[in-house]
């Protein structure tokens, strides 16, 4: 079997149907199934792809399109599919624009739900949770767009009624989504809570007009609603208090006031960057280091550091929270430098320390010139770094980190793609990236001794990263039979609590158990 098989075997198991456009909409290629039965691919065949959606929609595809550039892909799009006699089925459309391509577009489509009839007035389909947060995204990285203001709606009765409710449901949803900033960006968050960014100086009775939205229909449901305004602060700031709401509304038992958890978390984000950035500025962190092993030989290959904080903090949401703000790259940078003091302390001169990058610290070239800068003095002290790219999704036109991590790789540093295999974007970051090694997703590791797809997987990712000169590492190694398998796959390195944890010192000692080690509490952190 073809490593273009494979490929395109991976990249059916993530959608329904991929098409690649031409750079004025037509459809130039179309493989998998129609959207109902007796449509197949060649409906697409040959058209411009904004004919097979439902009014209105070539407008959100064009808004997703104009900004795409070549190594770049698009946010999920929710579109709605014309199926015929007034039928429609929703989908989810992503685009890819591979430079080997452009300028033309490759695209993947995911059926969503059955069929049904399109009410009278169509509108954009609302958004779910996660399309909402990307909305927000854009719409409050508009320099030209503000101040703003996000308001939830709450229907009480309206899940119960069921499909009795379609009609009444489609003149709602096109109430909210004509009172959201760009008409297209309302969220239905539960089955009776809605949310939408809106105008700050909007005074339209949004809660009176979904009341009356719901009358038309002969219904009498309970309509309530709040709003606050966003105070005046970065976007990504706005954003995470906006996550955090969400995702409030979205956990076991929601929130009673949506209005007052955003207010509260505005002001919890802003508190924690600035503290933030005096732990970065006081490089208040330690770097802990845990052994990744040859597997073959059961010595020690490197160490990957691991960032520790105080007691309290949770190095992951520490983390992610320093990604959504934007403060990551001061963070990666301080890890090098920690690093890089390790490997020149005297009788270190065999070490060799991965450290990690978050995807976005390589949308522009400050964080390589200044690593190059670091290690200019010195230079076989690149030969003992190697650079592990984490949140690779956060690198929005792939060409050019690829040309900011091809520099790193000409000085000598070796380079490595965290987590290969988490999601079909993977083969993607494989093919625009030139690196030396992959990280397999530790949850396919974790299952090789009871799931037999999951060796599967492994295998055939380590057969298509050898075609690639490519050698692997394995993370949560934490059984000696699960060292046995992967040494029975060709997985060159393992990473686990099997060889040892994360400790303040590089130990070349190994513990020698082969009885399960399993994690206890801990939770996964980098550095």
């Amino acid at each position: 079997m073809s490593i273009r098989q494979r490929l395109l075997g991976f990249a059916f198991a993530s959608a329904d149907l991929l098409i690649e456009l031409s750079p004025d909409g037509r459809v130039m290629m179309a493989l998998g199934m129609g959207p109902v039965a007796g449509m197949g691919p060649e409906i697409f065949q040959g058209r411009p792809f904004a004919d097979r959606l439902a009014p209105g929609g070539g407008k959100i595809l064009g808004r997703a399109m104009e900004a795409l550039k070549p190594g770049a892909r698009t946010s999920a799009v929710p579109l709605l599919l014309a199926c015929g006699d007034g039928k429609v089925r929703r989908a989810t459309f992503r685009a890819f624009m591979l430079p080997d391509l452009a300028p033309n577009i490759s695209c993947s489509i995911n059926y969503e739900g059955p069929v049904f009839s399109s009410v009278p007035d169509e509108v954009p389909p609302v958004l779910d949770s996660a399309g909402f947060l990307d909305s927000a995204r854009g719409l409050l990285s508009d320099p030209d767009g503000g101040p703003f203001s996000v308001s939830f709606i709450d229907i009480g009765g309206l899940a119960a009624l069921g499909p009795d409710a379609l009609r009444a449901t489609a003149r709602v949803e096109a109430t909210l989504q004509s009172a959201s900033l760009d008409g297209a960006s309302a969220a239905r968050l539960t089955p009776e809570r809605y949310a939408l960014l809106r105008e700050r100086d909007d005074k339209r009775d949004l809660v009176g007009e979904v009341r009356e939205a719901v009358r038309s229909e002969g219904l009498e449901l309970t309509v309530s609603g709040s709003t606050s305004n966003m105070p005046p602060c970065p976007p990504v700031n706005a954003l995470r208090a906006l996550r955090f709401t969400v995702e409030g509304c979205l956990a076991e038992g929601g929130l009673d006031n949506p209005d007052t958890a955003f207010n509260s978390a505005m002001a919890r984000t802003m508190q924690e960057a600035e503290s933030f950035r005096a732990l970065v500025k006081a490089r208040a962190f330690h770097l802990h280091y845990q052994p990744i092993v040859d597997l073959k030989t059961g010595a020690v290959h490197h160490f990957e550091a691991l960032s520790r904080f105080n007691a309290d903090a949770s190095p992951v949401n520490t983390i992610r929270m320093a990604e959504e703000l934007g403060l990551i790259e001061g963070f990666d940078l301080a890890v090098a430098e920690k690093a890089l003091q390790r490997l020149r302390k005297p009788g270190s001169g065999l070490l060799k320390i991965a450290i990690n990058v978050s995807g976005a610290s390589l949308a522009n070239d400050a964080y390589v010139d200044a690593l190059l800068k670091m290690t200019a003095a010195a230079p076989d002290e690149r030969r003992r770094l190697i650079v592990e790219i984490t949140e690779t999704a956060a690198m929005a036109d792939l060409a050019a980190a690829n040309r900011r991590l091809g520099a790193l790789r000409e000085a000598g540093i070796k380079l490595c793609i965290d987590d290969f295999g988490a999601g079909a974007a993977s083969f993607e970051y494989i093919h625009g990236l030139a690196v030396d090694t992959v990280k397999i997703d530790g949850k396919f590791i974790q299952a090789l001794d009871q799931d037999p797809k999951a060796r599967t997987v492994v295998s055939h990712l380590v057969e298509l990263c050898g075609s690639l000169n490519l050698t692997t590492i394995a993370e949560f190694v934490e059984t000696e039979s699960t060292a046995e398998i992967l040494r029975g796959l060709g997985v060159d390195y393992a990473q686990g609590w099997l060889y040892g944890k994360a400790e303040a010192e590089p130990r070349t000692i190994l513990q020698t158990t082969s009885a399960p080690v399993r994690r206890k509490g801990t939770v996964a952190s980098w550095g």
